[in-house]
């Protein structure tokens, strides 16, 4: 296995940690079985498809009458090296804050003036040109307190985040692809001007240590949510975190993969959604209980301005996946608009009844 020994024991401590936390949820289950307490869910990811899942989360965490709410975990993929977060890191050995940021948006409650400073990002050729406010205030915070989860969290209070954000390390790692023509590419943002065929991609260092509170967080949730987002860029650097595997493994957690509504030009091509699963499954093992695949079909004007760009809808056959020991849910998951992307409400609202109800 690339990224980690799938063999190799928890670090030390976890296992004790797990039956622990295990007892305890039992143990409250059954002093408390009147208390409805809210729905854990942990969502997987980085880039544009994390933040909308917990936009739709988020609308739906605090408790009303008949709704204990949600438990929001975002667990963010820390191999960016592109754009504002890469100069960050080159200039200053800072972590990437980013996808940090976009999720803690997302994760705002209300018309939070606040959201917006976040997002700005300064004009110009030099200096500060380019850099999002959040990502400099992350930084800056983090410098301060010499702490980055501490920056994350004051920045989450800042804010009114409606869950909590976990960078899914605080090592410095870089990705490192393997590709079809057996080259090898090290950094995201290489990754993405190689648009060449990926076969396999690594953490440097590899297995890197999970946050404090991940494995936790897995352990004690009632679904995972993974996805959707960039698979190789996006996803799989969570995925291969020190125990981040075997702890989806070992869960009692409903395990669920977000599949992409359309290819991605350069990594990608040509992939279904059995494709998608399955490379999941050979960097990380048998870790998806199920699939949640949009059954929509966009418009042919909107899939004809796509294939102009090389994306294409992700195909799906029910039964590949079957087979493959994934079970496909199918719903409507499209946002209405010109543009083929996920509806945060719809996506959010299926998660919710699989995580209450088992599937």
């Amino acid at each position: 296995m690339v990224g980690m020994d799938m063999e190799a024991p928890l670090p030390e401590g976890w296992e004790d940690t797990r039956r622990r936390l295990e007892q305890e949820r039992e143990r409250n289950e059954l002093l408390q079985p009147h208390v409805e307490r809210p729905t854990r869910i942990v969502a997987i990811g980085g880039g544009t498809g994390l933040p909308m899942v917990l936009r739709g989360l988020a609308r739906r965490a605090l408790p009303k009458a008949g709704d204990p709410g949600v438990d929001i975990t975002a667990v963010v993929a820390m191999s960016d090296d592109g754009g504002s977060s890469g100069r960050l890191r080159r200039l200053h050995g800072a972590l990437p804050p980013g996808d940090i940021r976009n999720c803690l948006v997302a994760l705002a409650g209300g018309k939070n003036a606040l959201k917006d400073v976040f997002q700005f990002r300064f004009g110009g050729a030099r200096g500060l040109a380019g850099h999002a406010v959040g990502n400099l205030l992350i930084s800056a915070l983090a410098e301060l307190k010499g702490d980055f989860l501490e920056a994350v969290r004051m920045s989450g209070e800042l804010l009114g985040a409606r869950g909590q954000v976990l960078p899914s390390t605080l090592s410095s790692v870089q990705l490192v692809a393997q590709m079809h023509d057996d080259t090898e590419v090290v950094g995201e943002r290489n990754i993405c001007r190689a648009h060449g065929r990926v076969r396999r991609v690594s953490l440097s260092p590899r297995s890197p240590p999970p946050v404090d509170g991940l494995l936790e967080a897995i352990y004690t949730a009632d679904l995972i949510a993974i996805g959707p987002g960039s698979l190789y860029s996006s996803l799989l650097p969570n995925l291969l975190v020190d125990g981040v595997a075997q702890a989806l493994k070992e869960t009692r957690a409903l395990k669920v993969m977000v599949s992409n509504l359309m290819t991605q030009p350069g990594e990608t091509d040509g992939m279904t959604c059995l494709d998608h699963v399955q490379a999941v499954i050979d960097h990380v093992g048998p870790v998806l209980d199920a699939v949640l695949v949009n059954g929509a079909p966009p418009s042919d004007e909107s899939m004809k301005r796509y294939a102009r760009r090389g994306s294409f809808v992700v195909p799906v056959d029910r039964r590949d996946l079957i087979a493959a020991g994934v079970v496909p849910v199918q719903a409507d998951l499209l946002k209405e608009g010109s543009r083929i992307r996920h509806d945060s409400r719809k996506v959010a609202s299926c998660l919710l009844k699989m995580a209450r109800s088992g599937l």
